[in-house]
């Protein structure tokens, strides 16, 4: 079982195959998606990798986070998301996963959070038909009608559909296909829709009821040390990979582990 990544939804657009087909697809965009840290069967019970995805303002990061992403010797992120892999599909700390994790063809299964929708009545929130229209009914045409029965039980029984806060959950879409990836600008162009809102962060992994292609970079899709992106090159302190530009501002940050501080 491989890892998934976590990526940004940038909105829909319009692919065109070679053959002229028409597809929708939605456009997710990967910034920087690195290994935070591992989980091992002997410490925590389980195998699995911690990923973060863009970096974070300083000031904003809790200090016990601070010395999370310290001992990691990466920047702050600002999501952060756990993967349950197998035992040969871990990826050292500091490795950045990148949109060519995916190929064509392949299916993904993705988790996002739903647009929010307010306080939301039940034929909304629900599909329900409402009261009549005309005769018979005074001021109640959406209302949801009765919601339980007589002296016995003489309660309303928990999960009745009724009007209540819509939207804002996290959803799961299975078995999305991949229609095409751009590894320089860390893009993926999804078929279809995908739940959540323009600017939200979506968990993509492989798809459980698929099988998987023979094609895919195993254990992962990792950026080599060394690869030039966009004009500047990833260099390889230690054990951890990350730009060229990062260990600039780490240079500049006061002497500490961590290269953080309160004052930012």
């Amino acid at each position: 079982m491989r890892t998934g990544l976590i990526a940004k939804k940038i909105g829909m657009s319009a692919y065109f195959k070679e053959s002229g087909k028409h597809v929708p697809v939605t456009v997710l965009r990967v910034d920087n998606c690195q290994v935070i840290a591992h989980r091992s069967r002997d410490v925590d019970g389980y195998v699995a990798m911690q990923l973060g995805i863009e970096t974070a303002k300083v000031k904003r990061v809790t200090k016990p986070m601070r010395g999370h992403f310290s001992k990691a010797k990466i920047e702050p992120k600002k999501r952060l998301a756990e993967f349950v892999v197998s035992d040969d599909s871990m990826v050292e700390i500091g490795s950045e996963i990148t949109a060519g994790h995916f190929v064509v063809g392949q299916f993904v299964d993705v988790v996002g959070t739903t647009q929010g929708k307010g306080f939301a009545g039940a034929m909304k929130r629900h599909g329900f038909g409402g009261l009549r229209a005309s005769h018979g009914v005074s001021i109640s045409h959406r209302s949801h009608g009765s919601t339980g029965q007589c002296q016995d039980p003489g309660k309303v029984f928990k999960g009745k559909k009724m009007a209540g806060h819509m939207g804002s959950v996290s959803v799961t879409t299975q078995s999305l296909e991949v229609i095409s990836t751009d590894v320089d600008r860390g893009l993926i162009l999804i078929k279809g829709a995908i739940p959540g809102s323009k600017g939200s962060y979506i968990v993509v992994r492989d798809a459980l009821k698929k099988t998987l292609p023979e094609n895919v970079p195993m254990p992962a899709g990792t950026r080599d040390p060394g690869e030039v992106i966009d004009g500047d090159k990833v260099v390889d302190i230690g054990e951890v990979v990350v730009p060229s530009e990062v260990v600039d501002n780490l240079a500049e940050q006061p002497s500490s582990d961590s290269g953080l501080t309160d004052k930012d």
